[in-house]
């Protein structure tokens, strides 16, 4: 009696899941065996190529994994026997049969993500291609996908993707964790890599391109707090985004215009993502090793902790990260924090001191019409408001500042 066949739609999601949720840690394996990332890339798409033919005949197997991790290194054998013009690859194949004969297909891969998301960030590489290259190798997403995510056509991206790993491959970049001593400044790069995923995903509109980034950058951020416990920027990070994330349902009313925080319906935040961030906030300022991640996610924490939030608070604390951070975009915050606990005039100079760096930032904007309208000066504030709805580049947010402008005009 002959079994039945395997059910196509339950191989495909099995396929589709791996792809998804096993994809960094398998490429990851593979890249620490290879020392070649798009040597890698292509033997796992041949693997999981042909995952669809054999599974679909034979069904999952117990060890799906394994199974993958097996027949990609095979895969990367034929690759390379394909090209084998070189003595070194010669004995790189050698090298590679030793370690396929003695792969077992089982589910016991080693972790090696963390010195993968260290070389995707890498300083050599410049930041727009840290983030493409951590959403394509950690985030899983594919290149057309992250291509939407930058606004960039596929083509542009696979070239900013296969330069990258060329580059990797010729300077010799180091698959590797930093040693102690380059370890908070590293970390500090692949921290901000991540919040740059998140900052992508969270200014999205409605029908959030590709897969919802801020979930990407939520994924990589659990994913480093269980590689490397006990890191209280790690904690911050995680807990900034938490939190953010928790006000997405409240961020746009049904015509799809911005609601600025104060506005909110906080009935639809998200309680439990909030006190998931809160937590994670206190265990990382209890670690006492205080970091720009976590003086954000204690920022984020005050706005939704009460209304209206202790702004007093919130410009000591920027004060804080302004000494770690010394930027024109913190100083910026800064000064609306200081309007906000009721020093619009003083605001409002600070402000206008970053009008030189500042001018193509539509945030900058945005804020100093808001400021100038407070203080009386409805002329200006008419024009800032202009050169801020011309920056914007997200619909919602254009929308929201001419309603801005026209109560502006109407109180002028």
């Amino acid at each position: 009696m002959h079994s039945a066949a395997p059910d196509p739609q339950t191989v495909s999601r099995a396929i589709d899941a791996l792809a998804r949720t096993d994809r960094g840690r398998l490429l990851s394996a593979l890249i620490a065996r290879l020392k070649n990332f798009q040597l890698a890339e292509d033997a796992l798409q041949d693997a999981l190529a042909s995952a669809v033919v054999h599974w679909g005949r034979t069904g999952v197997p117990a060890s799906p994994q394994g199974w993958l991790l097996k027949v990609a290194l095979r895969k990367a054998i034929d690759l390379l026997r394909k090209d084998a013009r070189e003595d070194r690859k010669t004995v790189e194949i050698a090298r590679l049969s030793v370690d396929e004969a003695h792969e077992n297909a089982t589910d016991d891969i080693p972790d090696e993500r963390l010195r993968l998301i260290f070389t995707c960030c890498h300083p050599a590489l410049e930041s727009k291609t840290q983030v493409a290259l951590t959403l394509r190798t950690l985030g899983g997403l594919s290149t057309p996908e992250v291509a939407s995510a930058f606004l960039d056509n596929e083509t542009t991206m696979g070239q900013r993707l296969s330069r990258a790993r060329a580059k990797i491959l010729a300077a010799g970049i180091p698959y590797a964790v930093p040693g102690p001593e380059a370890w908070a400044e590293r970390l500090q790069s692949v921290l901000t890599v991540v919040y740059l995923i998140f900052n992508q995903g969270y200014s999205c509109a409605v029908g959030d391109r590709v897969r919802q980034l801020g979930e990407e950058a939520i994924y990589l951020g659990r994913m480093l707090d269980s590689l490397r416990p006990g890191e209280a920027e790690i904690e911050g990070l995680l807990a900034l985004m938490l939190i953010t994330e928790a006000r997405r349902a409240a961020r746009l009313d049904a015509d799809g215009t911005s609601i600025p925080i104060a506005s909110q319906d906080r009935k639809l935040w998200n309680d439990g993502r909030i006190a998931d961030g809160l937590s994670l906030l206190d265990r990382a300022m209890a670690r006492r090793a205080a970091g720009p991640f976590q003086i954000k996610a204690a920022i984020a924490a005050l706005h939704v902790q009460s209304e209206p939030p202790d702004w007093r608070q919130i410009v000591l604390l920027y004060d804080s990260l302004l000494r770690m951070e010394p930027t024109p975009v913190v100083q910026l915050n800064r000064a609306v924090a200081l309007a906000e606990a009721g020093a619009p005039e003083a605001g409002l100079r600070a402000l206008e001191t970053l009008v030189p760096v500042l001018d193509a930032y539509q945030p900058f904007h945005a804020a100093h019409a808001e400021l100038l309208s407070r203080c009386g000066r409805a002329g200006a504030a008419l024009a800032a408001y202009d050169r801020a709805i011309d920056l914007a580049s997200n619909p919602s947010d254009a929308v929201f500042l001419r309603h801005r402008r026209a109560q502006a005009a109407e109180n002028a």
